[in-house]
């Protein structure tokens, strides 16, 4: 009953504006987007479809539920974003379509432009190589032997060319030989993700950089009106994903997921990662939400960071991530992470707080939440099986931002109120600082007097056999009293073990030295019997208190060996007070 009403509850927040099953959309959240094409105010939809892997690769934009245009890719896109290229009137922004080594701009629906990544470094032996072929000084076997030994030991990978020619079989080479040995050899890069970056205004309506990450590890930030080089940033891995911030022109951040499992985060001021954030399992999600950075991983796992790298909380999923999105509400004040999950399901993350859940009736393999038309909370949703699903927030609609998973309280998650540093603090911060030598000599010495105290007073204790275990090794034993009765008759039993491997011990008697104005005892005195090793031999005795003042004393204990003055051990039995006469 009760998982009927939060269905219902769900339901409530939710409008589905449409739903087709077969539309034949296949594609990612990255080649996903929502924008004013035409300068009207209504938001159209933008696909990059995946089509069947190898071809019908297009670019499909809808209005409302209708298809409006389409165009064909060349190749398979990476990603997809709009972004305003200039200030001209009207302001229209122009998409941007990464697809294998370029980047396709469309202006109002037409080819705009096309960007080609610089080519990468060629492998000087690899160029030599292929030169002997080319002037036939090398058969077609020994050049697949030199390429071998180039691609096992050359810091510069071979290019595709000398990849497909070792892949081959022998009966192939020599055709492959004579078509190819007479063209330049490349190494080409492609694009693995695609961002946009405000160039100087962090106004909706500012112009916006391109940021393309590449398998080559590289990280480019392209001049928007121009379409050059204006920036170049390494790392140490393949990027997958990124989310960008700031402006160029002043500060940005560039956070991004790489193939190595890592999160690194660019900065303005330096070409390499400024932090790192290392996983315990590959990220399959990256969303900025605020200041903070939310990844989703392999492992079913969801992690808020700050953004240098400190963990601020973990949830765990149902099902595996499949893909996420921010979820951005300007008007309301409201931001938090769609999650899409193998279960049919779209969870709804504020912090780490699951705030909604969102049935849906395929895998969702993209998601999108925006503008759509004129409506602000639009949800679009892309489906495994090629559907495409648009839902729209209601404006009533309210999210309870309770915890609904088990862990610890909220109130745990808030800050200590730590007050602020005061001169008296300053003060002796600076003077540890002036004087840490001095400081540290003068705790060195107390500790080498405690020490030196501790050890004195040990040898003492055995010295005089002041403890509970005897320090001898040719007697070794072991002494426990236990005090049982609530008075004045007391019923004290000693337990006696020798502790030696096989030898027994002999002679041995116990003397009991006592207050004689508060206690008197039955057998203050008495022999001890051979003792086994390994035995414990309980030895009983009778105490009485003669006092009725209510107070009480300790009964020191000593175990005695024939012929010797000093006692093997010494126990101190500290004795409770009488009940029985404070009741009379």
């Amino acid at each position: 009953m009760s998982s009927v009403t939060e269905m219902n509850a769900e339901a409530s927040k939710w409008l589905d504006a449409h739903y087709d099953p077969v539309a034949n959309l296949y594609t990612f959240s990255s080649c996903i987007d929502l924008a004013d094409l035409n300068g009207d105010g209504e938001n159209r939809l933008v696909i990059g479809d995946l089509g069947t892997g190898s071809s019908n690769m297009k670019l499909k934009v809808y209005r409302g539920t209708a298809l409006m245009s389409e165009n064909t890719l060349l190749d398979l896109p990476t990603g997809l974003v709009s972004f305003l290229m200039d200030l001209h009137e009207p302001r229209i922004p122009a998409i941007a379509v990464a697809s294998g080594p370029f980047i396709y701009v469309y202006k109002n629906l037409r080819p705009y432009f096309k960007f080609t990544l610089p080519s990468l470094e060629i492998n000087a032996l690899e160029q030599d190589v292929w030169q002997q072929a080319r002037e036939g000084q090398i058969d077609p076997l020994a050049l697949k032997e030199l390429l071998e030994g180039i691609r096992d030991t050359a810091e510069v990978p071979l290019s595709v060319r000398s990849l497909r020619y070792l892949g081959l079989e022998h009966q192939d080479m020599e055709e492959f030989v004579s078509l190819h040995k007479q063209q330049p050899i490349r190494r080409q890069t492609v694009i693995t993700c695609i961002g946009t970056l405000k160039k100087s205004s962090a106004d909706e309506d500012g112009v916006s950089c391109l940021v393309i990450g590449t398998e080559s590890s590289d990280v480019y930030i392209l001049d928007p009106e121009a379409f050059t080089i204006l920036s170049k940033l390494l790392l140490p891995s393949a990027p997958t994903m990124m989310d960008v911030t700031g402006q160029f022109d002043v500060e940005f951040r560039i956070t991004v997921a790489c193939r190595n499992g890592n999160i690194y985060i660019l900065r303005r001021e330096s070409s390499k990662p400024k932090y790192c954030i290392e996983l315990s399992s590959h990220p399959v999600g990256l969303v900025r939400v605020g200041k903070n950075v939310v990844v989703g991983c392999a492992e079913e796992r969801l992690h808020g960071f700050t953004q240098k790298g400190k963990k601020l909380w973990t949830a765990h999923l149902p099902a595996p991530i499949t893909t996420m999105a921010i979820m951005d509400l300007p008007t309301r004040g409201f931001q938090a992470v769609l999650v899409g999950l193998a279960n049919c399901e779209v969870h709804l993350y504020r912090d780490k707080n699951l705030v909604s859940t969102i049935k849906s009736p395929d895998v969702v393999t993209g998601i999108r939440f925006g503008r759509y038309g004129r409506e602000d909370g639009a949800l679009v949703m892309t489906t495994k099986g090629g559907g495409l699903a648009v839902k729209i927030l209601k404006r009533t609609a309210a999210f309870d931002e309770r915890d609904s998973a088990p862990g610890p309280p909220p109130a745990q998650s808030v800050r200590l109120n730590v007050p602020k540093k005061t001169k008296l603090y300053v003060d002796q911060t600076l003077r540890e600082r002036e004087h840490a030598t001095a400081m540290h000599r003068a705790f060195q010495m107390d500790l080498s007097r405690v020490r030196l105290a501790a050890a004195q007073a040990y040898v003492r204790a055995l010295e005089a056999s002041l403890t509970p275990m005897s320090a001898s090794p040719s007697v070794p034993l072991k002494v426990n009293a236990v005090v049982q009765g609530l008075g004045p008759a007391f019923k004290l039993t000693l337990n006696v073990q020798n502790t030696a491997a096989c030898r027994p011990i002999l002679n041995l008697t116990v003397s009991f030295l006592y207050d004689g104005g508060l206690y008197s005892m039955r057998t203050p005195y008495f022999r001890i019997p051979l003792l086994v090793p390994g035995l414990v031999y309980p030895f009983e005795t009778l105490v009485e208190c003669t006092s009725d003042k209510g107070i009480s004393d300790v009964i020191k204990v000593f175990v005695l060996h024939d012929g010797k003055a000093a006692p093997l051990l010494t126990a101190h039995i500290n004795m409770p007070v009488s009940e029985g006469l404070a009741l009379n």
